[in-house]
């Protein structure tokens, strides 16, 4: 009789936590609101932003079906009646973003230590992976509009559980934290602190823009606390072979590789297995410069003894850190247009198809060689090439 309880008391739980009108409320607590009717909102002057409304459809909907309801849908608008928090959000939901990571992350790289970089990178790819599968093998729906207010509207074909976002936000602001006592000196409690702040932040913020569940949001900080406890004793030894095992650059090239070639198939398009690839090739390319550089005995890592002292960030140094970011940034895109511009013709060409496809270019065999390739080199680009770069031009 007890279990029978308790198993009614759970899935009352999930049933709650899963619900789309729970987000609505939070929304509507934080101060957005569906728009009012036309006729209503001539009448008064209320803030307003453009949204696009949808029935409530599963994502797993077919993407033909799909795109046949958005256009038969007008546009509404939503209100903001609480402009600090909708501006904190939205902030904060581009914080989980992959392209603020992968300019994030190297700017760890210049300007701090290769080893933070190395050790976040290797966990933002693995816990992006599983995070990406599980969404596409349990293809459990994203909350439902209406009731919810939609922000986003990119990622709304894939499925919600778990929170990729909060998985991410999770394990970078943890590994950077575990990470940076081996190496910088630094209050614990406010990095504990800023590790919190920042979690949980990047974590409502995909119940205010309306593109999880509470359940996807707890779900997706479980999982990376998970992986975290698991694979945490053993960072030191796969940092080792990492950056000496001659072996290493072939798996952490065709690893990667094979698992973005298996991701699960879907019976319609998704953007998780390119955001996927993206995330795989970035590391394997990053994964591959930092054992080059460690066989070069180049590794542009602090001397020590660790942990350092951070000394004082004066005028001088914070515009050296901003020229080293926009000139390496800047490395970095010419990297991006490069080997995208090639890669993409090259297997166009090889499979009959023209560049302009965009269909041709979502299937696998193009989609994800030419992503990984173009990432993979600016993961390497990123860890060989710029420093040194930075040593000629007298960044360094």
């Amino acid at each position: 009789m007890m279990m029978m309880r308790m198993m009614v008391v759970v899935r009352r739980a999930i049933s709650l936590l899963s619900s789309s009108d729970l987000v609505a409320r939070f929304q509507r607590a934080c101060g957005l609101f569906p728009a009012a009717p036309r006729a209503d909102r001539e009448k008064r002057n209320g803030d307003t932003r453009r949204h696009r409304d949808r029935e409530p459809v599963s994502n797993g909907a077919p993407a033909g079906q799909r795109g046949e309801r958005e256009r038969s849908l007008s546009k509404l608008k939503y209100e903001v009646k609480n402009w600090p928090l909708y501006f904190l959000f939205v902030v904060s939901a581009m914080l989980g973003n992959e392209i603020f990571y992968i300019s994030f992350l190297p700017c760890i790289h210049w300007n701090l230590d290769p080893f933070l970089c190395r050790r976040l990178v290797n966990i933002w790819a693995v816990v992006m992976y599983i995070g990406q599968v599980m969404k596409d093998v349990l293809k459990l729906p994203r909350p439902t509009t209406p009731p919810v207010v939609k922000l986003e509207w990119r990622v709304d074909v894939e499925y919600g559980l778990p929170s990729t976002h909060a998985m991410a936000a999770t394990a970078i602001s943890f590994t950077l934290l575990l990470s940076a006592m081996e190496r910088v000196q630094f209050p614990f409690e406010l990095g504990l602190v800023l590790a919190v702040v920042l979690s949980a932040l990047v974590s409502l913020s995909r119940l205010y823009t309306g593109m999880h569940s509470a359940l996807d949001v707890i779900c997706g900080i479980l999982i990376s606390a998970l992986i975290l406890g698991v694979t945490y004793p053993h960072w030191r030894t796969l940092d080792f072979l990492q950056l000496n095992s001659p072996l290493s650059p072939v798996v952490a090239v065709v690893l990667p590789l094979y698992l973005c070639y298996k991701y699960p198939e879907l019976d319609h398009y998704s953007t998780t297995r390119g955001d996927t690839t993206i995330i795989m090739g970035s590391a394997a390319g990053c994964s591959v410069g930092y054992w080059a550089n460690q066989q070069m005995s180049l590794t542009f890592e602090p001397a020590g003894p660790f942990p350092v002292s951070l000394g004082p960030l004066t005028l001088a140094a914070f515009t050296l850190g901003v020229a080293r970011f926009g000139v390496g940034l800047a490395i970095l895109v010419l990297t991006r247009q490069t080997v995208r511009w090639v890669s993409l013709r090259l297997l166009c060409w090889s499979y009959g198809v023209v560049v302009t496809d965009i269909e041709a270019r979502r299937r696998k065999e193009i989609e994800v060689p030419y992503k990984f390739s173009t990432y993979s080199a600016i993961g390497l680009v990123n860890s060989v090439v710029v420093c040194r770069v930075f040593a000629l031009v007298g960044l360094l």
